[in-house]
């Protein structure tokens, strides 16, 4: 193995996780905002205000997006175990 082998794996496995966290942290940031917004509209500091959604919207993304992010790790983790005996050689 190359060094610049490895580094691409590495490369590889980072933005096979940055696509996988993507959808979940994205729509949790969004309503994070808005809900922040409404509270300094309407100057209500209610801790539970932003919890409780954030966890709904995350589950719900969880829900929408949870088999592709499993077909997307899945992928990876297939092509890493097909292709291990060419790179131990």
């Amino acid at each position: 193995m190359t060094q610049e082998f490895v580094i691409g794996l590495a490369r590889q496995a980072l933005e096979t996780m940055l696509m996988v966290s993507l959808p979940v942290l994205l729509t949790s940031l969004v309503v994070g905002v808005l809900i922040s917004l409404f509270q300094a509209v309407t100057q209500i500091q209610e801790m539970t205000l932003t919890f409780v959604p954030k966890i709904v919207i995350t589950f719900l993304a969880l829900l929408a997006f949870g088999s592709w992010m499993t077909g997307r790790m899945l992928s990876f983790t297939r092509t890493l175990f097909e292709n291990m005996p060419y790179w131990i050689r």
